[in-house]
């Protein structure tokens, strides 16, 4: 078995690991999930600090000093630092057990003190489509983000916050998350741009000769595009929700950088379904190939047989040996000397004159010229 079909029939990576009836709030957290660690960028129009912390209870301290403070959790494996966030910031108890549920799709929820926000990052790992939630809590002046694991697409949002002088170090928490969700959606763009490449690849080597193997690659391809339709298109319900929303935690201008944060997603949305439509015009490309491939054979293959109709009349008619001795009816050429040569010469040109008239009638070869300009 392939490591694709591997893949393939693998158990799904994301459920749900509470028991069906368990209390609302519950947190289990997945034990194979990595500890996590707590990253603080913390600034102001002036200044910007980031620190690792070890204990909960000292990022109270940042939200006092600073307009903004950005804290990152990496890693979902330890349900009591994760509770103690919680208590800390005083989140919602069913938004704190969709972070650890990390099947979420899509979405913004609202609560009296905090909005929750569940988006999806994809990854491209060795060539394989891996999908990973990220979980954002926007509050008055801090926004908290909770991820899988390490690596992200976030390191040019932090870059422009130490750069400084920009939107982000101007505006508020509103502001920050905003850039947050527009990075996760322009990764996405790569990622596209990357089984674009292949398709083009797929295309090329369909058409350059006939590959098989490229069938499998195709719907492979097909396959991860629909898992990245799957990831994208509920951002344009939870955006869109988020401009909807009548809460006073996103602002007026950061709504309108909002608007063009989903006019990137409904551009990927149809990209995407471009790229599907794609995958199945090379389905048909390659079938029709192959069709027309099995027609050429099977042309050839009568025109053989075709040929050798007559030839087989001819040799079976010359090979009845009737005794010419006992009827002068009886095959007198199997008496003449030059008999053998004259029944292979005949049979030459039976063969020849078949070719050049099924080459005149354009069945073989280039068409005539007769054929061509009444075409």
């Amino acid at each position: 078995m392939s490591k694709r079909n591997n893949r393939h029939r693998r158990k799904p990576r994301f459920q749900r690991r509470t028991r069906p009836g368990a209390a609302p709030g519950t947190l289990k957290v997945d034990t194979d999930s990595p500890a996590p660690v707590i990253r603080v960028i913390a600034y102001n129009e002036n200044e910007v600090v980031e620190k690792q912390v070890h204990n909960v209870s000292e990022l109270a301290a940042f939200l006092e000093q600073y307009a903004v403070t950005w804290i990152d959790i990496e890693g979902l494996g330890d349900a009591g630092v994760i509770r103690d966030i919680g208590r800390v910031f005083g989140l919602h108890v069913l938004a704190l057990e969709d972070v650890v549920n990390v099947h979420q799709r899509a979405k913004a929820e609202p609560y009296e003190n905090h909005v929750f926000i569940v988006s999806r990052i994809m990854h491209l790992v060795e060539g394989q489509l891996e999908s990973e939630q990220l979980s954002i809590f926007l509050g008055k002046n801090y926004v908290l983000t909770f991820q899988e694991r390490r690596g992200d697409c976030f390191r040019p949002v932090r870059q422009r916050i130490r750069k400084g002088g920009g939107p982000v170090r101007l505006g508020g928490a509103d502001h920050l998350a905003y850039a947050l969700i527009d990075a996760v959606i322009d990764s996405y763009f790569p990622i596209a741009d990357r089984y674009a490449d292949r398709l083009d690849d797929l295309d090329a080597r369909l058409s350059e000769h006939h590959d098989p193997a490229a069938v499998t690659k195709i719907h492979d391809v097909r396959h991860d595009l629909l898992l990245l339709r799957r990831a994208i298109r509920p951002h344009r319900e939870m955006i869109n929700a988020l401009l909807r929303d009548d809460s006073h935690f996103f602002g007026h201008e950061t709504r309108v950088y909002l608007r063009d944060c989903y006019d990137h997603t409904v551009q990927l949305i149809e990209l995407l379904e471009v790229y599907r439509e794609m995958c199945s015009d090379l389905r048909e490309y390659f079938l029709s190939l192959a069709s027309n491939r099995m027609n050429e054979v099977m042309k050839v293959l009568t025109i053989i047989a075709t040929i050798f109709i007559p030839l087989g009349f001819i040799a079976g008619l010359y090979g009845m040996n009737f005794n010419t001795h006992r009827s002068p009816w009886n095959m007198p050429e199997l008496n003449w000397p030059y008999g053998y040569p004259a029944a292979l010469g005949l049979m030459a040109s039976v063969a020849l004159g078949m070719v050049f008239y099924f080459r005149h009638k354009g069945w073989i070869g280039p068409r005539s010229r007769s054929d061509s300009d009444a075409l």
